[in-house]
């Protein structure tokens, strides 16, 4: 007889860490994890940065750990992950989420430019992965950040479209290599209201007005409306998804007007 019970969407005792989980949506879906019950550490390059998102996390009851760390160094990896054995015991949940970014035009953008994007939002995403799936003991899932840019195309940002298109072909390649022990997705944000752009996307303001009147849901994310999507693709309840990209934009992309 079938069953129609469903497995609950939480990562309520589950251990992650979030890369680049210390500012913007990264240190929002770092935060509702633990909110939701997960152990998490988040990390970046900023030692501040660290040690204030830390207490956020001890704040939701989280066990965590203040430790820095730089995608394009893969013994900072290599070190992160031990931290991250010793403090949780082993790693089921993994988030890509750290960031850079040129505004450089397709004809102008240098190669140092070009290079560092790349390094870091695609890159970084290898490291993490190559760094962290052989420590994913029981499986669980990966979540790589990746952005419209990877699909729509964005004035002066080449290098950055590139390195996300890159980002959501590696998702679906490593999601193939090694389940089907471990998932592999990616999430897509549209625009989302953060500390850092808070300004140019504040109301009123002409690129507020064209993204509203263009989004079928009429205005921009809170970055807050991130953590359910990532709760889910890092929940048990996503068992049977993998390879996938799952836009999370009010509906912009699909929107032609």
């Amino acid at each position: 007889m079938d069953s129609y019970t469903h497995t609950p969407v939480t990562v309520d005792g589950k251990r992650a860490v979030v890369v680049g989980g210390t500012s913007g949506l990264g240190k929002a879906i770092a935060v509702g994890l633990a909110a939701d019950g997960a152990d998490v550490i988040a990390t970046s390059r900023s030692e501040d940065a660290v040690n204030e998102t830390a207490d956020l996390l001890e704040d939701q009851g989280a066990t965590t750990a203040r430790v820095t760390s730089d995608v394009t160094d893969p013994d900072s990896l290599e070190a992160l992950r031990e931290v991250v054995e010793d403090t949780l015991g082993g790693v089921d949940i993994v988030v890509s989420s750290a960031g850079a970014i040129s505004r450089e035009r397709v004809l102008e953008i240098s190669d140092d430019d070009w290079d560092f994007v790349t390094d870091v939002q695609l890159d970084g995403v290898r490291r993490i992965t190559q760094t962290f799936a052989p420590a994913m003991d029981d499986g669980g899932s990966i979540i790589n950040i990746s952005s419209l840019a990877a699909r729509l195309a964005m004035g002066n940002l080449p290098a950055y479209s590139a390195a996300k298109g890159g980002v959501e072909a590696f998702t679906r390649a490593s999601a193939k290599e090694l389940s089907p022990e471990i998932r592999v997705n990616a999430i897509a944000p549209g625009f989302f209201i953060t500390p850092q752009n808070q300004d140019t996307y504040a109301e009123g303001t002409e690129k507020r007005e064209k993204i509203d009147d263009r989004t079928p849901l009429g205005r921009v994310g809170n970055r807050e409306e991130l953590i359910g999507a990532t709760i889910y693709l890092a929940s048990d309840a996503s068992s049977f998804v993998t390879g996938e990209v799952l836009t999370v934009d009010g509906g912009f992309a699909d929107s032609a007007f």
